[in-house]
């Protein structure tokens, strides 16, 4: 059974006349999580389309980069789509429930942004109302500014990422400091870890992109540090 499948089955209420919100409330336990992942992604993309008006082909080829989805499996996941495009709920109160869906996970909440973020830079445009959007996002799952931030600098390109921010640290924190925040995220990239978060096996691969972009981080702040730019007592 294919994960769209079971999508498809846990969408079977809305017939009779259940919300995408209620289906979130339904998807809070094991071993249901990897569709309470996908169905979140899809829906907050959707309320998404709508901050900027629009929807490219570039974002729905993004879409299908994060979900490997056959073409027998398309209807289920346009199904989703709409719902949520036409719901009249709101992406906040979506965002609420899919923090309580994932209550406690942090790093889940966090591969689920890092996900939007790649499909609203898929058309080398991140509009501003894009922006507004994932932030309040972010907020709304409880993230904090700096998390959003480091995940900003590592998509959007308006400015050189600055791995101080990649990293979420600052420059005048101890190496030692910084060197478990860079193991951490390291180490959170893990598929194996990823997929007990209940990420599925098709969003996995968007760590490959984080991963390189932390280690790159980490080796320019020990370039830095080395050649004395930010040499002192924090040096290694």
């Amino acid at each position: 059974m294919t994960i769209w499948t079971r999508i498809s089955e846990a969408l079977q209420a809305l017939a009779g006349g259940e919300s995408l919100t209620t289906v979130f409330d339904r998807l809070r336990t094991p071993p249901e999580r990897s569709v309470a992942f996908t169905i979140a992604v899809i829906a907050l993309s959707a309320k998404m389309a709508k901050a900027d008006g629009r929807v490219t082909r570039d974002e729905v080829t993004a879409f299908r980069q994060v979900f490997l989805i056959d073409r027998g499996e398309e209807a289920n996941a346009a199904r989703v789509f709409n719902l949520a495009r036409q719901d009249v709920a709101g992406f906040e109160d979506y965002a609420v429930r899919i923090r309580r869906m994932f209550a406690g996970e942090r790093d889940t909440l966090c591969d689920l942004l890092e996900g939007l973020f790649h499909i609203a830079l898929a058309d080398g445009n991140y509009h501003p109302d894009e922006d507004a959007f994932l932030a309040r996002v972010a907020e709304l799952f409880g993230l904090q500014d700096a998390e959003f931030r480091a995940m900003r600098a590592r998509f959007v390109s308006d400015a050189p990422p600055d791995p101080w921010s990649v990293l979420g640290v600052t420059s005048d924190m101890p190496m030692d400091e910084i060197r478990k925040v860079w193991r951490n995220m390291v180490r959170e990239c893990h598929p194996d870890r990823m997929q007990a978060r209940g990420v599925p096996q098709e969003a996995v691969k968007l760590a490959e992109k984080r991963l390189t972009d932390i280690n790159r981080a980490w080796e320019e702040i020990n370039e830095a540090r080395g050649t004395g730019k930010h040499a002192g007592k924090h040096a290694d």
